[in-house]
């Protein structure tokens, strides 16, 4: 009697937990992968080509790049870069704070050489913030990239 108290407890308990979350967009340019990388390279160069955003302010802390954006209509989102590869052309960042409804957040936008062009390809991981719907979470996160990525596409396409 005491192990099913313990696992129904056990199964109680887990049903209630939120699962991490996967958001995803990509899309191709026929800009070449120079030009696509060279717009998404610079940490803050977002700036130049994130609809949603107003400014990017760099700075550094204990060692590590941090990034605050400024989006139009108000609020901020800081950022840390965890990892950027030149030579795979990818940018790994982590949310530490910010507007956005997404806890414990890590995403890579990469770009992939693809014949005379290439591929954009924004992902994330991450969880609902407390309090917020997982599909509401997922819907802004996906918008972000697709805005995100449209927009590069008609910066760098030729």
């Amino acid at each position: 009697m005491k192990r099913f108290a313990i696992a129904a407890l056990f199964a109680i308990s887990s049903a209630g937990s939120a699962l991490a979350l996967d958001a995803h967009y990509s899309k191709d340019t026929t800009g070449s992968a120079a030009d696509a990388w060279a717009a998404i390279g610079d940490f803050c160069g977002i700036q130049n080509w994130h609809p949603a955003l107003e400014k990017c302010e760099l700075s550094s802390k204990d060692g590590k790049t941090l990034r605050t954006l400024h989006l139009k209509g108000g609020g901020t989102v800081l950022e840390e870069l965890v990892e950027q590869n030149d030579e795979t052309m990818t940018q790994t960042y982590i949310i530490l704070d910010g507007v956005l409804p997404v806890a414990n957040y890590k995403s890579t936008l990469k770009v992939v050489a693809k014949g005379d062009g290439a591929t954009y390809d924004w992902s994330g991981h991450f969880d609902a913030k407390k309090g917020v719907a997982d599909d509401e979470s997922l819907k802004t996160m996906n918008g972000v990239y697709a805005a995100g990525v449209d927009a590069l596409v008609a910066k760098t396409s030729k």
